[in-house]
């Protein structure tokens, strides 16, 4: 699409990765997403602590750039404790305790695959070999879980799986409880991989539905069936 100057003196101004600049250029340039900024800004206004911190906000997309996307793991919202948040999908920084999800996610891993639990849960070695960890929702005031829902986000979170399921192929998104499911149904089942489980908040999980998913191997044969390098789920030290 051809960009006038100011669309272009706009976009610029969006810390994001250049290939999903391009590719997400009419959503960040819409009225949708003019109407999000207003909201966060609104919130910061009012002096309220939004997680992630602004600059980690992207972080998924500028840590997986689009050409690089092998796999999906679709979150809801981020965590909305001190400094947990960081802008990747079930992730924490180094240094902080394990969510009780993450901890479930790593107990599937060393079944699935005898990966031993990582000491930290911080994913970003995954992201960084294209595993592409977006929460639908990517912002969340302190301590109010879910309290950015319906604000834009979802339909921004929306177009990234357009952009993913129309540009890519060969993709497998992970889909995790009802509402990433209902997200993922926009995806084009000939074309990626979807596998579903159960959430592993340790609510849904110890009802069943998630242990034992094996999504981890899944993914892994399948990215070698299509001759894509598959994913290392070992975390460094």
């Amino acid at each position: 699409m051809q960009l006038t100057e100011q669309e272009k003196a706009k976009l610029e101004k969006v810390q994001l990765d250049a290939s999903w600049k391009d590719s997400l250029s009419s959503f960040l340039l819409g009225a949708d997403m003019d109407q999000l900024k207003q909201f966060l800004l609104q919130q910061k206004q009012a002096e309220k602590v939004i997680y992630p911190p602004s600059h980690l906000i992207f972080n998924a997309f500028n840590s997986t750039p689009l050409p690089q996307v092998k796999v999906v793991i679709l979150g809801q919202d981020p965590y909305h404790g001190p400094n947990q948040a960081q802008g990747l999908s079930f992730s924490v920084q180094k240094g902080l305790a394990l969510p009780p999800s993450l901890r479930n996610i790593f107990h599937e891993l060393n079944t699935d695959l005898g990966i031993p639990a990582a000491s930290h849960g911080d994913l970003s070695t995954w992201a960084q070999q294209g595993v592409l960890l977006l929460n639908s929702v990517l912002t969340v005031e302190a301590g109010q879980p879910t309290s950015h829902q319906k604000q834009g986000w979802e339909k921004f979170t929306d177009t990234v799986i357009d952009v993913l399921n129309e540009e890519r192929e060969h993709v497998v998104f992970i889909l995790w409880g009802a509402y990433a499911q209902r997200k993922g149904q926009r995806i084009d089942r000939e074309k990626h991989l979807v596998l579903t489980a159960a959430h592993p908040s340790p609510l849904a999980a110890n009802r069943g539905g998630f242990f034992g998913c094996k999504v981890f191997s899944k993914t892994n044969n399948y990215l070698k069936q299509h001759g894509i390098e598959p994913i290392n789920w070992q975390l460094d030290a």
